[in-house]
């Protein structure tokens, strides 16, 4: 692995430095890209020579020189390592209250339970996949992206399924109790994982695409919370019938805003 530092006279905003990236990130050779606006540096860790970067540079027109070229390892950055502790938190955080979720939901006979716990599950997913990009090329993080929203948007279809099937079956009534305590400690983690997102102050697509996810959570949460609510008034389990399906819905739609910002 080799480092060359360039420096760019012209990159003097975040407008020039993703015009970069996005010209570098084409180059096969190139592994990592670094750039410091303040003093205009730009390292790109690569294989072979820099030839082929030196070239996509100078296209861009952007006043650009090369400094050095040296033998370096590929490390990780403080910005990456604290996206990859982040993400290991929210991912633990989801995947535990999947079973819990999926558990309660399925004994107690809540879809809107078993809608939640699926989603939490697809996070869990969409999170180890972030874990996977951190650090590597912009178009690794959107082609990812991209399937995260695949995938949240197969398990809606799966999922308004089910709703139909038990619509017109002979399900229980759900026990509001357990939807109601579930959902509220699934709202406090998820407010959780959306602090630490927050504090991560990263605008890369992947943890944006995180940070969707999991205020979708927010709202199903709440969702779920309002659904038992309605049961114990009712008496039925169309109220948690119909937050199921809403909740499918908006992970339809957070799966459309997802390949959107693969696409960006």
């Amino acid at each position: 692995m080799k480092k060359s530092t360039f420096k760019v006279n012209k990159m003097d905003c975040p407008n020039e430095e993703q015009i970069i990236r996005i010209k570098l990130d084409a180059l096969k050779n190139v592994k990592k890209i670094d750039a410091d606006l303040p003093r205009r540096i730009l390292s790109v860790h690569h294989g072979k020579g820099p030839e082929p970067i030196i070239s996509a540079l100078e296209d861009l027109q952007l006043d650009s020189k090369l400094i050095r070229t040296e033998k370096a390892a590929l490390r990780e950055t403080d910005g990456e390592a604290n996206q990859r502790s982040v993400l290991i938190w929210v991912l633990v955080i989801n995947f535990v209250f999947f079973f819990i979720e999926a558990i309660t939901g399925f004994f107690y006979d809540s879809m809107a339970l078993v809608a939640d716990s699926l989603d939490m599950l697809a996070d869990s997913i969409v999170y180890g996949l972030s874990l996977y990009v951190v650090g590597r090329s912009i178009t690794t993080k959107k082609q990812v992206t991209k399937l995260m929203g695949v995938f949240q948007f197969g398990l809606a279809v799966f999922g308004l399924s089910e709703v139909i099937r038990r619509f017109f079956g002979f399900e229980g009534t759900p026990v509001f109790q357990v939807m109601i305590l579930v959902s509220t400690l699934a709202l406090a983690a998820n407010l959780v994982s959306l602090i630490l997102l927050q504090r991560s102050k990263s605008e890369e697509v992947h943890i944006q695409a995180s940070w969707i996810f999991t205020t979708n959570d927010v709202l199903a949460n709440i969702g779920v919370i309002l659904a038992g609510i309605m049961v114990y008034f009712t008496r039925s389990l169309y109220p948690d019938l119909i937050i199921g399906s809403l909740i499918f819905i908006m992970v339809a739609r957070g799966s459309y805003k997802i390949m959107k910002l693969s696409k960006s």
